[in-house]
């Protein structure tokens, strides 16, 4: 896979969506904001504007499983949300595991002393910006949204 320029990556959840930026060049992702709210037409009318605003190259959306790799019910909800990224804006969505990126998140946050109820402003938007560095970090290991398949039979919990 390989993909130069901007990339804006997001950490998808259903109420909030963190999303972070960062250009391949440098390779060093930044915290740009959290959406909010479970409506998705105007969480994709954000999305739209900081796409024209930062017209990246490609998208990267955080795949959550549980601890040993197995899907769940929020990886189904996140590869759903980065299919309609996909569809929507025309560009390249790579999917990156996102196991621990909410812990490499409260680290970040902690290292700069923001603690306890204070990170939860910028909790998701940091957690993107962790899923955004692994990108950059091992983009071998980004599955290309259209080639990831969740099987049907796999249960769900």
């Amino acid at each position: 896979m390989q993909v130069s320029g901007g990339v804006l990556a997001f950490d998808f959840g259903e109420q909030r969506i963190g999303i972070a930026t960062g250009d391949t060049l440098v390779g060093i992702a930044h915290p740009l904001e959290t959406v909010h709210g479970a409506e998705t037409e105007p969480r994709f009318q954000r999305i739209a504007h900081l796409i024209a605003e930062w017209q990246p190259n490609a998208l990267v959306v955080g795949l959550p499983t549980h601890a040993d790799g197995t899907p769940h019910e929020m990886t189904r909800l996140a590869v759903r949300f980065a299919r309609r990224l996909a569809g929507r804006f025309g560009l390249a969505v790579f999917l990156v595991d996102e196991r621990h990126s909410s812990l490499v998140a409260e680290a970040l946050l902690k290292e700069v002393g923001v603690r306890g109820r204070k990170q939860k402003p910028a909790l998701d938007q940091v957690a993107a910006q962790a899923i955004l560095q692994s990108f950059f970090d091992a983009p071998a290991m980004a599955i290309a949204v259209n080639d990831y398949v969740l099987s049907p039979s796999t249960p769900l919990e």
